[in-house]
């Protein structure tokens, strides 16, 4: 393809169509529309193959700070390094998204990272045993991440049309969620045979895939001449007046907020494992715990033909997070490990159907000038909202008990979700 084509907006071809809808077991299977589109394509294989390699090295850092320091409060301030930078990174890289051609953006911040990933693997192998080292790699990264993110999902809505916004989210959404159960799991049998210093060397080699698959985009400049300022501090705080101005956007934020800070149980889960779920076995438990959510998103995911087709977005999110904090308030009040991962797993679907509505309506109810200022809140309100979870359910569960602060939190997020949607009407008037 010639990566120089028209600098207007990629004409999206019209996919074939049935005039019936899909028929059979397509009606409920993984919506693949998006895929029929040579750019959406590239896009999504470059998310399947880091989707993998990033949580390589996810697992290698904090195992190569803690086999160096023998401390897991390191392990712990080196998230806390990584936060900060993705934070300021991600609303800056929101607005340069909606200042220059997206797709250089991108080439940009994946060669970065895939450098980063380059000199994780030149320390290991050298046997630095540096923490301040790792540090140091980490927020570049997750600086290198945070500028990357935005610009890549607001690409999607200059790839595929409106109506197939849920399901190009679903797609990445799949991967992603796959990812993180795929790609730790991987890291755990390969360090024994080829080492930790090798994951890092892999994670770079997949990211140059991904610069391969982003240099085959088209060009995707602003549709509109970009603003003086606007990729800097005041583009930043445009950013936030349009969100406060645009009641439907700041719906979407507040749903993932109130979901994920009031009803995400995480850091109960090796308390609840621990004296809930001690006679199934403790670290048996701990795993299923943690990984029923990731499990039922991918299941949300594989059957995302279900809903993917809907065209109330709004309140699709808002069922979406109700379910999610009834499952939430069953997961709570059960005493039975199995009954909880299956309630765990009901969040998780709940979570994806969330995730891809809410995703939806970030890059159909905005403007394109402002889907990369969008983004990066999105990006923000993602990584922030489960550690603030896991300060308030850490209190609370000393307080009150585990189970008992799980099951607050769930009947919180319902109550609190249906107020806001009681109380402001533009979420359940939302349709594509």
């Amino acid at each position: 393809m010639d990566t120089s084509e028209s600098s207007t907006e990629p004409r999206i071809p019209d996919a074939e169509q049935e005039a019936d809808g899909p028929r059979g077991w397509r009606r409920w299977a993984m919506d693949t529309r998006p895929l029929r589109r040579p750019a959406y394509r590239r896009l999504w294989a470059s998310t399947v193959v880091t989707a993998v390699g990033s949580q390589l090295t996810a697992v290698a850092v904090p195992k190569q700070i803690y086999d160096i320091t023998g401390s897991s409060a390191w392990v712990g301030a080196a998230s806390l390094a990584g936060l900060l930078p993705l934070i300021v990174f991600a609303l800056w890289g929101g607005a340069i998204a909606d200042s220059m051609d997206r797709r250089k953006l991108l080439l940009l911040t994946n060669t970065g990272i895939a450098v980063t990933s380059l000199l994780f693997w030149i320390q290991a192998f050298a046997g630095l045993e540096s923490v301040w080292t790792l540090m140091l790699l980490l927020a570049l990264q997750q600086a290198f991440w945070g500028l990357n993110a935005p610009a890549r999902s607001a690409s999607i809505a200059r790839l595929v049309p409106a109506d197939e916004l849920p399901a190009a989210n679903a797609l990445g959404s799949t991967v992603m969620q796959t990812g993180q159960i795929a790609g730790p799991l991987l890291a755990g049998a390969l360090i024994p045979v080829i080492g930790l210093a090798e994951l890092y060397l892999i994670d770079a080699l997949a990211l140059c895939v991904t610069v391969w698959a982003v240099y085959r985009l088209p060009a995707l400049p602003p549709l509109t001449a970009a603003k003086a300022g606007s990729a800097g501090l005041r583009g930043v705080l445009e950013g936030f007046r349009y969100i406060s101005g645009h009641a439907v956007l700041l719906l979407s934020f507040l749903a993932d907020i109130v979901a994920m800070v009031l009803g995400m149980p995480r850091a109960l889960f090796p308390q609840l494992a621990a004296e809930t779920y001690a006679p199934y076995g403790e670290g048996f438990a701990l795993g299923l715990l943690f990984a029923a959510i990731p499990l039922g998103a991918v299941l949300g995911g594989l059957f995302s033909g279900t809903f993917s087709r809907a065209r109330r977005h709004g309140w699709m999110v808002i069922g979406s997070v109700v379910v999610w904090g009834l499952a939430v308030a069953g997961f709570g009040l059960s005493g039975s490990l199995w009954l909880a991962v299956a309630f765990l797993a009901l969040a998780g679907v709940a979570d994806m159907v969330s995730m891809v509505f809410r995703g939806a309506i970030l890059l159909s109810a905005a403007t394109d000038e402002m889907r990369g200022r969008m983004q990066g809140v999105f990006t923000v309100v993602v990584a922030g909202g489960p550690r603030l979870a896991d300060v308030l359910h850490g209190t609370a569960g000393s307080a009150f008990g585990p189970r008992a602060a799980v099951a607050g939190g769930g009947i919180l997020v319902v109550v609190v979700m249906l107020a806001l949607a009681a109380a402001m009407p533009a979420l359940r008037r939302y349709r594509v």
